[in-house]
């Protein structure tokens, strides 16, 4: 395997893995009111973006990478909103 492609594949998988403590922590507590569902959303929209490029390019890690931080925050952002309707109903 290329060096470059190691490369990439460490920076997708460090990268990724950054959001993985967020989630898990999100899900434990059932809590998200410190996070930001705009900031999210913009992340969301961003890493899709990335998605797509790695598609048009060919490259396994872009694709990777942005794969599995699309769906790491895609699941962030619907349990922000998620608890954040379950803390309206029960207010």
């Amino acid at each position: 395997m290329d060096f470059v492609v190691v490369i990439g594949f460490l920076a997708g998988a460090l990268t990724t893995a950054g959001y993985v403590p967020q989630l898990l922590k999100t899900m434990r507590t059932k809590c998200a009111d410190d996070l930001s569902l705009m900031m999210f959303a913009a992340i969301s929209v961003g890493v899709f973006l990335w998605l797509v490029y790695g598609l048009y390019l060919n490259s396994f890690p872009i694709i990777a990478a942005n794969g599995a931080t699309l769906c790491l925050t895609a699941a962030i952002g619907t349990l922000k909103i998620k608890y954040s309707k379950q803390r309206k109903d029960t207010k």
